[in-house]
């Protein structure tokens, strides 16, 4: 009798124990999920207040503000449908691209950028442009320069695009973006990289960034034993083999 006791109540402790445990996970849960919430809420109220009230007054300033505005609505829909931590981080990722945007804007405008944003590890290894640049690429003419102008209006924060560095800078077209909205970019995507920033310093090779390497890695590479060792470290041949390849089906431009 006294060990049917004993059973019951060890029984009954132990569930007790599971139920304990399982209710405080679930609430640290809910916690990491409103606190991050309520972080990704400052920024996307921050933009908010920045689209709404900041009109563009030239083709570059507009074509950003237009850039954050769209961010600022997907951030908005993300909100809504953010139901774990990792969700609510990616809605703050999103409103801080639309703020990187927005910054771009007042400067092309003369105006003073703002507070300074949160660094992005990505945004940072992608590199910038650092000179202007003319390119023609079958048949069709290409421009970046570090600054915004008649013939570049296009701007990117910086960060990288289905697993390849894209370089922060102005440019005369969106040429990421079908590689943005397919996952995968098109035929003929290193050809441009190669000819828009080939030995510009701070930005991979078109070796390298067909490999999804930055520059930083590239030079890390290259230190282990150059292109040879570091083919033999991914696994794959990034010094060979680049031409002709099949790099992925192309997309129509559009937004996030």
């Amino acid at each position: 009798m006294g060990t049917a006791i004993f059973l019951i109540v060890l029984l009954v402790v132990i569930v007790g124990g599971g139920l304990y445990l399982a209710r405080s996970r679930a609430s640290a849960k809910q916690r990491e999920l409103e606190d991050a919430k309520a972080d990704a809420r400052r920024l996307v109220e921050r933009l908010g207040g920045q689209v709404l009230n900041l009109t563009g007054t030239n083709t570059a300033s507009q074509q950003a503000m237009a850039d954050a505005s769209e961010r600022y609505n997907a951030a908005g829909s993300q909100m809504e449908q953010a139901q774990t931590a990792e969700q609510a981080r990616l809605v703050k990722e999103t409103a801080l691209e639309g703020l990187y945007y927005v910054r771009a804007a007042r400067e092309a405008m003369g105006m003073d950028p703002g507070p300074a944003l949160p660094e992005d590890a990505e945004r940072a290894r992608a590199g910038k442009v650092t000179e202007h640049r003319r390119v023609e690429v079958e048949g069709q003419a290409y421009e970046a320069s570090p600054e915004p102008g008649e013939n570049t209006p296009h701007y990117y924060p910086g960060g990288r695009v289905a697993g390849r560095p894209v370089p922060q800078g102005w440019y005369s077209e969106p040429w990421w973006k079908p590689a943005l909205v397919a996952g995968a970019w098109g035929l003929g995507s290193m050809l441009l990289f190669s000819a828009m920033f080939s030995g510009m310093s701070g930005i991979a090779s078109a070796a390298a960034w067909e490999s999804g390497f930055d520059a930083g890695q590239q030079d890390a590479m290259n230190d282990m034993g150059g292109a040879d060792g570091a083919a033999d470290m991914g696994g794959g041949d990034w010094g060979g083999d680049l031409g002709g390849g099949d790099f992925g089906g192309s997309a129509d431009f559009g937004g996030f």
